[in-house]
């Protein structure tokens, strides 16, 4: 999956609510890194072997779900019975919005819900990293407005940008849900619309909405994540469920599991599309899997790249232990290494790029720019073009 391909299959789909009376094609849970995070969970829960159709709680109730949710968001144990209602909306909405956007297929079965994946390579592509889920949302958003005939209304407040435009897009929003969808009040349709105005005032760089007015400044990625504080629960930690305290998860496991997931990923697409061998190709790598995924800049001393894609190599337990880190001391890096692994990455990533073969495309040049500027401590990268020649040139004189 690429992202001409993620919107083309976008642009090929017929999106109007007047048509579909589709309520919740968008909802409350639906922020960017929270439907990264589902479609994440939905994808392990196939590849451990779990059987499809699938409910929301088979997702939820699943290993890595509970022991990431609570790492990543904060929140209380799935497991427990005053988290069902939480649960069921956090997981569910985002299920029903994916199905909605064609990626999940919906069947409703008794009083259940079961859904199967019908575009698995698009919600790889989802699931990878946030910015790629952004990206969906807002394509995804704009098609269904578009469609719906509700489009010119938000180009029109994404131009004045007063508060009378806000009020205006606000009042037309609702009307149509109201006419078009079982959505009923204007409470409802109002918790609906931030979710649709926000994300595309951030990728246009315009005004939205906060707290139900215009905002002071533009929208920006922070303003729009799900785990934002809610009103209802000022006071309390978010990782408590109405009705039961818990103690505050850190940072560090959110960290972690941002890690994980990245070297996760790229242990699964060098085992699909590389067979499994080494990205780098010595005497260490003959004959062998490459089964450690190997931050390049080790992630104690590059805490802000540790869960990029673009800083893991897959390489050998030989490869690791013998020659990244010499003698298994993996406190310690050896730099002609380091320099070997960077040139070796440098080439997986072009490939990757821009000799696609129909595999999915799991890096980005600028993230990789980012991964050598802070690795090196340099600003050289940030400023070239999409020139894998000149980064080798970057690569070699900053090692010479």
């Amino acid at each position: 999956m690429t992202p001409n391909l993620l919107a083309k299959f976008i642009n090929a789909q017929t999106y109007d609510v007047r048509q579909t009376h589709n309520g919740r094609w968008l909802d409350q849970k639906c922020a960017y890194d929270s439907v990264c995070f589902v479609a994440d969970c939905i994808l392990e829960y196939v590849r451990s072997g779990g059987q499809q159709p699938f409910q929301s709680p088979d997702i939820w109730k699943s290993e890595y779900a509970v022991k990431n949710v609570q790492a990543w968001f904060g929140k209380p144990d799935p497991l427990i019975r005053a988290t069902l209602d939480e649960y069921n909306k956090f997981f569910r909405q985002p299920m029903k919005m994916l199905a909605a956007a064609g990626i999940l297929n919906e069947n409703k079965k008794g009083i259940g819900i079961q859904f199967t994946i019908a575009k698995p390579e698009i919600l790889e592509y989802i699931a990878l990293r946030e910015r790629n889920t952004f990206e969906f949302l807002c394509l995804y958003i704009e098609k269904t407005l578009r469609d719906s005939g509700l489009w010119d209304s938000f180009e029109s407040f994404f131009d004045e940008q007063s508060k009378t435009s806000l009020e205006d897009l606000k009042g037309k929003f609702s009307d149509f849900c109201i006419r078009y969808t079982p959505i009923n009040t204007d409470v409802e349709a109002n918790r609906i619309f931030i979710k649709v105005l926000n994300p595309l005032a951030c990728k246009y760089h315009t005004k939205g909405t906060i707290s139900g007015r215009i905002s002071q400044s533009i929208i920006t990625l922070d303003n729009i994540m799900y785990n934002q504080p809610n009103w209802r629960d000022v006071g309390k930690d978010k990782n408590v469920a109405r009705g039961d305290y818990k103690v505050s998860l850190s940072n560090q496991q959110m960290y972690e599991y941002k890690i994980s997931r990245a070297a996760k990923n790229l242990k699964q697409f060098n085992d699909k599309y590389n067979g499994g061998k080494s990205e780098v190709l010595d005497k260490f790598s003959i004959g062998e899997i490459a089964t450690h995924m190997h931050h390049i800049f080790p992630k104690n001393e590059f805490q802000e790249i540790a869960d990029y894609i673009e800083n893991l190599i897959a390489l050998t337990s030989g490869q690791h232990l013998q020659r990244a880190h010499p003698n298994g001391k993996t406190t310690i890096i050896n730099k002609d290494y380091q320099y070997v692994c960077l040139i070796a990455k440098t080439e997986s990533i072009r490939k990757n790029i821009m000799e696609n073969h129909g595999e999915s495309i799991i890096y980005d040049f600028g993230d990789f720019m980012h991964v050598l500027d802070v690795g090196l401590k340099t600003d050289y990268f940030s400023h070239l073009p999409q020139d894998f020649h000149k980064v080798v040139q970057g690569i070699e004189f900053n090692y010479a």
